[in-house]
């Protein structure tokens, strides 16, 4: 119960204290990535692992299910290219429009900025929050739904005040997000492995930047 109390205190934290901040600043990305967002998404996380005695293995940090974590993410990943790939076939009128949209950084520096964004927001939300939820819940699919939700509802300020995205705009990405956040924990649950959700963030984000 105790590390029920706190997931959902965390989020509850991050929905409020991150989108506060995405209402108030707009600093370069690469300031965001590298230093604000770990301050505020992960210091907490590890303050709570002190105040639960619990080892990094409770967030998924461990080489145990290397492979399979790999082949999962690899797998899954390359619905979500095709997801992409068909989003922007529609988006475009039945032509592929399949320009790099990266914005003005460098290839290797946008793609260690998503490394680095998805270890933030894959240890937060699927080392942490997924798994103390779905020991408290006993089941899967209604923790991974409950953890999925709070990961939509996060991204709805940066849709907002950062990207300014109309309303349709807005819900077809929040759909997306919500069916990653799924995807996310669905490999997390069969490796317990974080580098599964992390790979999968990476091949989740990059088709959505690149084909956009």
């Amino acid at each position: 119960m105790k590390s029920f109390k706190y997931a959902i205190s965390l989020s509850v934290y991050l929905l409020i204290v991150w989108g506060f901040y995405r209402f108030l600043f707009q600093l370069p990305e690469t300031i965001e990535e590298l230093f604000i967002k770990p301050v505020i998404w992960l210091l907490p996380v590890f303050y709570l692992l002190k105040k639960e005695r619990k080892g990094l293995d409770s967030l998924g940090i461990t080489s145990k299910n290397l492979f399979p974590a790999v082949y999962y993410a690899l797998g899954l990943g390359a619905f979500f290219v095709m997801e992409a790939l068909i989003i922007n076939l529609i988006k475009y009128g039945g032509q592929f429009n399949l320009e790099a949209n990266i914005g003005n950084l460098p290839l290797f520096t946008a793609l260690g900025l998503s490394f680095i964004t998805a270890i933030t927001e894959e240890l937060t939300f699927r080392g942490y929050v997924f798994t103390r939820v779905w020991k408290f819940m006993g089941k899967e699919l209604p923790a991974n739904l409950l953890t999925s939700f709070f990961w939509a509802i996060i991204h709805v300020p940066i849709t907002i005040f950062v990207w300014k995205l109309d309303l349709s705009a807005s819900v077809i990405y929040l759909i997306l997000t919500t069916l990653f956040g799924v995807g996310s924990a669905f490999v997390y649950a069969r490796t317990k492995n974080i580098i599964s959700p992390i790979l999968l963030h990476v091949l989740w984000q990059w088709p959505i930047i690149l084909f956009r």
